[in-house]
This record gives structure tokens, C-alpha cells and sequence, in this order.
């Protein structure tokens, strides 16, 4: 029988823009390293196990990163799946205690950037996203502007031309991801715009303009998952959160057979992925109270509406219309710490911070963007190339 696990402790940097920082990657993983586990009431040695995520780095950076909380011998694991490594290294950790291998593990992530877009690091060999690039010329013509962007936006594009959302439905979802990150204290940036600024900022693929879309970032971010056996002995249940259920989906035949471009960028993963968390959580998405989800860009926030099931298929920017998923509407609340867009994306790190914020929500200590009355959490985390986590919280109950 599968080990019931907890999240016990938590910790990260704030997210800044690259080459800003003091230090470097091994002291930012130091910090939300020592703050996770501090937050734990946790030794380093008790930690059996450590999965450790970052895109851009050499290999073994993961043991670097590891290194200055101590010299333990532990088996140390690097992870790298694009902008869904930080969560794929949560799901080893549990994966590691949910099957009895380790009663605490470590799972931290980090991002040392650079400055603009996303570029591509070796030019010698097939590309990753050779196959997904390749799907979406055949639905439309390759523009000048950067790969990412120009990915998620075809996918609003799509929306906009099949089910008449508007460019004012992705600007609302960048002003109110903006405006959450104001009470962010770890958030790149702390600025409320209005929706004119949005619309008003520099186009990058329409329909999004600078405003709508997550920077580089550096920083790191750090959870210790434990069994249900460790939290009773060591009586953490003050600090416990439930990791009731996690999935991790890759593409399918359906990212390249759909002739879609919102399938392109990972839909048809994210329902799926959030599919099987939720029924592993025994819990209905309508139960859930606070989201923390990858909006690389206002476009995949709105289409992940739909994969996550918070509304029908083509109707995600009545949600919009509702401003339902900020605070005082129907909920659940969407990005309470900013988001990617406004929080930062360190990509190794971005699903550990999700899951620091989700945790504090849980605990009733996220301060000025507490979600009042939240038991229930979901985090989507997304990467092109592609993976897909989801991952369902609960407040512990012995």
C-alpha cells in the first residue's frame, strides 16, 4: 500500500531579474535550502534522498547545489524537464516516499538566466521541439518573433478564432496577475498596472503584449516531502500539508495529431495529468480552492482553464468576464502569488515556489493573499517537449 505523503517544509529566494542577484546558484540554493528546512524543524540529515532540478547548468550542478547544507552521501538526483523540472523533482521526492524508498526527501530547484527570450544552447543536433515547431507551421506561418511566445500566443490565436475570446481576455489575465503579485514580497516584480498599460506595452506576438508574459528570472525554491510515519513521530502535523495526489503526463499522439495548437503546447497533458491527480485526491476540481498554474503567458492561463476542467470547452473567457478567479469571485482564486508573468519563471524553480505558495495558502500564512477558507490546492506546471505536472493539496488531518 502507497505511504500518504506531506509537504512539511518550505522555502525560497526572491525571484529577480538575471544578473541582479548577489552570489550564485549554489547560494541561492543554500538559502531556500536552509529555509525549507528550517521550516520543517527538519536536520539535513534526516533527508534521504535529493532530486534537484535546473535547466541551465552543467551536469551535476545539482550536487554543487546540494553540497553546502552537508556532505551526507545521499543519493542525489539532477532533473531537467524544461519548464516543469521544479515540479518533476516534487514528484520524484514523493515518488521516493510514497513507495517506502525514503522517509524525507529533498526536492530543490534553481535557475541561474539569461537576460531575454529563450534561446536555443546547441545548434548541433536535433532540437527538442522539433516535432511540436514543425506541427504548428503546418497550421501557420513561422513569424518573427521569439519561439515561446509565438507557441502559446497560436494557441490564444486559435482560441480567439474558434470560440471569440478576446486580445481584452488575456490583458484582464495579465492586470490581475500583476496586481496579485503586489502582496508578493518573493515576486520579481511588485507593480500593478492598469489594463490599459497592459494592452499599451510592447506587442511580442499578438495577442500578447510584455506585460502578459513571464520574464527570465534567478532564484531557487525548496520543499521536504516526508511519510505519514515521520510527520506522527516527529508530531509536524502544525506544518504538514497533504500531497494528496500528483501526475505526470507526457505528449501524446494527440499533440501532434490534433492539428491544434493549443494541443501543440500541452492541453491535451494538462487534462490528463490533472485527470489523474484529482481522482487519485478524491477531490472534484469544483472542491478546489486555490490554483497555482503555469501561465508562462496570459494565453496558456486561459486555455489551461479548460484542460483543468474549471470551464467547458470554449468558454474559459466567460471566467474572464466573471473575474472569477481573483479574489471575492467565484473562485477558485487563480495566481495568488503573480504568477510566472509576474513572480518570475527560474525555470528549475517555478514549480517550487508554486508548491511554497500552495502550502502557505494551506497553512492560513500567506499574509496579505491569504485565499480565505482554503483546504484544497491544485499546482499545474507545464514544459514544452513536453511534460505536464499536476499536483493536489490538502490540509493534513492525522
Amino acid at each position: 500500500m502507497a505511504n500518504r505523503t506531506f509537504v512539511i517544509g518550505v522555502g525560497m529566494t526572491k525571484f529577480d531579474k538575471p544578473g541582479t542577484r548577489e552570489g550564485d546558484y549554489p547560494d541561492w540554493a543554500l538559502e531556500a535550502g536552509r529555509k525549507a528546512l528550517a521550516d520543517a524543524g527538519v536536520a539535513y540529515e534526516d533527508v534521504e534522498q535529493a532530486y534537484v532540478g535546473y535547466c541551465y547548468g552543467e551536469s551535476t550542478s545539482g550536487e554543487r547545489a546540494v553540497y553546502g547544507l552537508g556532505l551526507t552521501g545521499i543519493p542525489i538526483v539532477n532533473v531537467n524537464n524544461n519548464c516543469s523540472t521544479g515540479s518533476t523533482a516534487l514528484y520524484l521526492a514523493r515518488q521516493a516516499v510514497k513507495g517506502g524508498l525514503a522517509e524525507v526527501a529533498l526536492a530543490l530547484g534553481f535557475e541561474k538566466m539569461e537576460k531575454g527570450s529563450l534561446g536555443v544552447k546547441y545548434t548541433d543536433r536535433t532540437l527538442p521541439l522539433d516535432k511540436h515547431v514543425g506541427a504548428l507551421v503546418e497550421l501557420r506561418t513561422w513569424e518573427e518573433a521569439p519561439p515561446a511566445p509565438q507557441m502559446f500566443g497560436a494557441a490564444g490565436r486559435e482560441h480567439m478564432e474558434r470560440y471569440g475570446s478576446q486580445p481584452d481576455h488575456y490583458a484582464w489575465i495579465g492586470f490581475k496577475n500583476h496586481k496579485h503579485s503586489v502582496n508578493n514580497p518573493y515576486a520579481q516584480f511588485q507593480d500593478e498596472y492598469t489594463i490599459e498599460e497592459i494592452k499599451a506595452a510592447k506587442v511580442i506576438y499578438e495577442p500578447l503584449t510584455k506585460l502578459q508574459c513571464s520574464p527570465t528570472s534567478d532564484g531557487s525554491a525548496a520543499a521536504i516531502v516526508a511519510s505519514e510515519r515521520y510527520v506522527d513521530e516527529h508530531d509536524l502535523w502544525d506544518r504538514a500539508v497533504e500531497l494528496a495526489g500528483q501526475a505526470l503526463v507526457t505528449d501524446t499522439r494527440a499533440t501532434f495529431e490534433d492539428r491544434s495548437a493549443i494541443s501543440i503546447v500541452g492541453a491535451d497533458m494538462t487534462r490528463l495529468a490533472a485527470q489523474r491527480a484529482l481522482e487519485e485526491a478524491a477531490v472534484g476540481i469544483g472542491e478546489v480552492d486555490v490554483i497555482e498554474l503555469h501561465d508562462c503567458f496570459s494565453a496558456n492561463e486561459l486555455i489551461t482553464y479548460e484542460a483543468l476542467g474549471l470551464a467547458a470547452e470554449g468558454e474559459a473567457h466567460k471566467l474572464v468576464e466573471a473575474e472569477a478567479t481573483t479574489y471575492g469571485g467565484s473562485g477558485p482564486v487563480v495566481n495568488p502569488s503573480g504568477g510566472l508573468i509576474s513572480k518570475g519563471h527560474p525555470l528549475g524553480a517555478t514549480g517550487l515556489a508554486q508548491c511554497s505558495e500552495l502550502t502557505w495558502q494551506l497553512r492560513g500564512a500567506a499574509e496579505k493573499r491569504q485565499v480565505d477558507g482554503a483546504t484544497i490546492a491544485l499546482q499545474h506546471n507545464i514544459g514544452l517537449g513536453g511534460a505536464a505536472v499536476v499536483s493536489v493539496y490538502k490540509q493534513a488531518a492525522a
